[in-house]
């Protein structure tokens, strides 16, 4: 007799987990019965992946790829970390990033779980505070606990090492108090929780432009809800102080948090200084730099909403906020706000986003807003904000240009007869002078005068850059460091090596040749390796240690130097150059930033810029100060091209170690390209740096009308080829690098 059919295994609860894993979406997994409680969407699990343990978050939809596995033959989740779930705000945004920017859904959510220390149990240590129950009785007082006791008297625990140091003992000491009673012992989280602002603090009095600006946005954060802001103002005319209000404003709610986006991290000193000064306390930091131990504590403090005021780099955006309700995204023109690894996205546009499905008010601040921002402004999606005053007596500099076709500069130098002059008077005059060049190392080239030689990278299609401060060559894409040559690697010669053209260091070396006397430093990426090397050179310039500094775009941020009257551009054509789509208007944006570091305070400040073509439109609009007919003629020419805002572009990047391959993936791209009207496709075409890291790359690009929604378009065309092996196509929505 045949034996009876099992019944089924009765199917229990089963869950879709999103993991941090490139080309996976969200995979089915089963609830144990005694997590069944415990598990809600959002809630971050660890589940079973190929043979290993790993950390996702219990998501909305279901498993991706249509595929229902039966319940028998799902992995069951391990358990439920002790954090707070991820609230549906930013499980929307996660799914709306991948969407938009065509990412797998697993990198993005990656940059939400980024913090890998934040997921283990944070650890602990002893703390010893007073006992003030404790009696004294029979307990022999030495100077030494004395001392102890004294440390501990403000009733706030502390490990045994940072006692031991404030009351001058030695640990032991601390540590054997336990047994008289006079200290009780307590295991405590190592992260602290951080001090939170001061709203009853007063910032300091706004002109009657500023504060109608702030009274703006502090209306619209009281009311809460959606409401994208431009504040678009001056340099130095206040800007941080009108959002510090709206920010002020926001605090005031129970448990509010505020996202402060700025472009680099690393060169907030000064804005760090201001707020602490407006709210009592820093805000938490989050950036690249930032270690492993206080990013658990930031992330977790996020999550807690112990963190209420956090100011960051572009992946800031992805912190577990639990109640976000004001981001201001500072110097919203920046290019560095455009994530160019990974999953590509501007953090301007998807900090937009954030702000709309966290319901909460949002500012992009800038001195000079982008196109695409002051497009929007001007067909009523954000309400514009305009200050045009700068704060107190400082006013605007006197700008000149220097036509370096009738004011050459002495052969083998780079300054100018006028900017030497102008240099020679400002340090006459006991002022300070900065010297703009967007060039780091000392030349951009190095070839031999013998043979024509040009030292290139190993690995890229990119000369070498000499840095001699370090006395290498450097490759500033793939990072290939070599020592400097002593003879010509290709024909052997000895000293027939020379140096092209200026770089910073090229400059200093001039500078401190004409000016033995001046204090000069440079100030770039490569000297400024850290935030606090960074804060150090800031606070040196602002006391007046130094007369003259050299810097690339890293001195172009909204620092307050009081004592800097001069500024010189060496090379004011150096942006313009090339087939960038945004060259003008990015070019007229950073001289614009730097020109603005000029008087500053109660002195006049005065800019000269050094240029082979001072007719051109942008060193036009510099000199008039008519910014707003150079944007005018930007966006004239955009809409008549249809190009970004008036249209779209995604750019298609294909690398591989292989040249033919990577040809022979893009020739059948094209053979598949879809025809449609109103989408035009160019490429593949050798990529302007055409081998990076060994690979080889090809670029295909995509431009369409407005209208079109090119998404699913590109989606589709790229259903339609299998790529050849290790051949990689990444796709750039709206992309800001065409390189």
């Amino acid at each position: 007799m045949p034996e009876p059919t099992p019944a089924p295994m009765p199917e229990g609860m089963r869950v879709a987990v999103l993991l941090p894993v490139p080309a996976l979406g969200a995979l089915d997994y089963a609830v144990p019965e005694h997590l069944e409680g415990h598990i809600q969407p959002g809630a971050v699990v660890e589940v079973p992946l190929a043979g290993r343990m790993a950390v996702g978050v219990v998501w909305d939809k279901g498993a991706s790829g249509g595929k229902v596995l039966p319940y028998g033959k799902l992995k069951p989740v391990n358990r439920v970390l002790d954090l707070p779930p991820i609230r549906a705000d930013l499980r929307t945004f996660i799914d709306w990033v991948s969407a938009y920017t065509l990412s797998a859904p697993g990198p993005v959510m990656r940059m939400c779980l980024s913090a890998s220390a934040a997921l283990q149990p944070v650890p602990v240590r002893r703390h010893y505070a007073l006992n003030k129950s404790a009696a004294t009785d029979g307990v022999r007082m030495t100077p030494a606990r004395e001392a102890v006791l004294k440390v501990l008297a403000d009733g706030t625990p502390r490990v045994a090492s940072e006692v031991a140091t404030l009351a001058g003992v030695s640990d032991a000491v601390v540590r054997a108090m336990e047994k008289t009673g006079l200290v009780t012992v307590s295991d405590m989280s190592v992260d602290l929780p951080y001090p939170q602002p001061d709203t009853t603090l007063k910032g300091p009095t706004l002109s009657d432009e500023q504060t109608t600006a702030a009274r703006a946005i502090a209306d619209k954060v009281w009311e809460g809800g959606f409401a994208p802001f431009l504040l678009d103002g001056i340099t130095g005319s206040g800007k941080t102080e009108v959002y510090f209000e709206g920010l002020a404003e926001a605090l005031k709610a129970p448990g509010a948090q505020v996202l402060v986006l700025v472009p680099e991290i690393a060169l907030t000193s000064q804005w760090l200084d201001r707020f602490q000064a407006r709210f009592g306390v820093e805000p938490v930091v989050w950036h690249s730099e930032v270690g492993q131990a206080e990013r658990r504590r930031a992330w977790r403090a996020v999550a807690s909403g112990n963190a209420r005021v956090v100011v960051g780099a572009r992946s800031a955006l992805f912190l577990p906020f639990q109640h976000l309700a004001f981001i201001v995204v500072d110097e919203e023109h920046d290019p560095s706000f455009k994530q160019e690894d990974g999953v590509l996205y501007h953090a301007r546009d998807m900090a937009i986003v954030r702000a709309k499905f966290a319901g909460c008010p949002i500012v992009l601040a800038s001195a000079t807003p982008s196109l695409e921002t002051l497009v929007n402004a001007d067909e009523g999606r954000y309400q514009k904000l305009v200050l045009r005053e700068r704060h107190g007596e400082a006013v605007l500099p006197e700008m000149k240009a220097i036509d370096m076709r009738h004011e050459p500069p002495e052969a083998g130098t780079w300054l100018s007869p006028i900017m030497v002059r102008e240099i020679e008077a400002t340090m006459a005059a006991g002022e300070q002078a900065m010297l703009f060049l967007n060039r780091r190392g000392y030349a951009p080239l190095t070839l031999c005068r013998t043979c024509g030689f040009r030292i290139e990278c190993p690995s890229c299609s990119a000369w070498l850059v000499e840095h001699r401060f370090r006395r290498e060559l450097q490759c500033h894409h793939c990072g290939h460091v070599e020592p400097i040559p002593n003879a010509c690697p290709e024909c052997k010669n000895e000293d027939t090596l020379v140096a092209c053209g200026p770089g910073v260091e090229r400059l200093f070396e001039e500078v401190t040749h004409r000016f033995p006397t001046a204090r000069t430093s440079v100030m770039t990426s490569d000297t400024m390796m850290s935030p606090s090397a960074t804060a150090h050179m800031v606070q040196q310039i602002a006391s007046g240690h130094l007369d003259i500094i050299i810097g690339t775009q890293i001195v172009t941020k909204g620092y307050h130097f009081p004592n800097l009257t001069l500024v010189g551009v060496v090379d004011a054509d150096l942006g313009l150059r090339g087939g960038d789509l945004r060259a003008g208007e990015r070019t007229y944006q950073q001289l614009v930033q730097v020109s603005g570091r000029a008087g500053r305070a109660e002195k006049p400040g005065r800019v000269y810029l050094q240029s082979y073509e001072p007719e051109h439109p942008v060193v036009q609009a510099l000199l008039s100060g008519d910014g707003d007919a150079f944007m005018a003629a930007e966006r004239d020419a955009r809409s008549r091209h249809h190009m970004p805002p008036f249209g779209r572009l995604v750019a298609l990047i294909l690398s591989g170690p292989e040249m033919a391959d990577v040809l022979d993936t893009g020739r059948m791209l094209a053979a598949k390209a879809p025809v449609e009207h109103g989408v035009n496709i160019v490429g593949p075409a050798p990529a302007p740096m055409a081998r990076v890291r060994g690979h080889h790359r090809f670029r295909m690009l995509v431009h369409t009308r407005k209208e079109i929604k090119v998404q699913p378009l590109i989606r589709e065309w790229l259903s339609r080829i299998k790529p050849k092996k290790n051949v990689r196509i990444k796709v750039d929505i709206d992309p800001y690098s065409f390189m």
